[in-house]
């Protein structure tokens, strides 16, 4: 049975949810160490040393914010093969990258192509090609 369409919804499910499983106060940590393939013992460190250091209430206020606008992950989500994650970590979440990595794939595309063009037009490829049909004939 397939899902409704959504049309606000991205196709690259790897997305920053709060997690459901691994939490310790909301599971702000857990969500960004999954989405971006972190430990989460090291973002977990790393945000109470942010919190007691260097900007306390900023960073306090930051996670209460992050926590109450972010959705806990949906029902099964995270069930990827080792393909399928490999393959959405490769993408990128920039439409500006994605479509620069498109249009100098596509520019090298044409760069051979006009390779080819021009090495399949040009007279000593015909004259090679004489030369292999004739020692075929013989």
């Amino acid at each position: 049975m397939s899902r409704p369409y959504d049309p606000y919804s991205s196709p690259n499910p790897k997305r920053f949810y709060r997690s459901r499983t691994d939490k310790v106060i909301s599971g702000v940590c857990a969500g960004l160490a999954e989405r971006y393939d972190w430990d989460v013992t090291l973002v977990r460190v790393i945000a109470v040393l942010l919190l007691l250091f260097v900007a306390g209430p900023l960073i306090f206020v930051a996670y209460l914010v992050v926590a109450m606008i972010t959705p806990y992950a949906p029902a099964g989500y995270g069930n990827f093969s080792a393909d399928e994650d490999a393959f959405w970590r490769g993408v990128s979440d920039r439409p500006r990258a994605t479509f620069g990595a498109i249009k100098y794939s596509f520019m090298d595309l044409e760069e051979r192509l006009k390779n080819i063009e021009r090495t399949v037009t040009s007279d000593e490829w015909r004259l090679r090609q004489e030369f292999k049909d004739l020692e075929k004939g013989n």
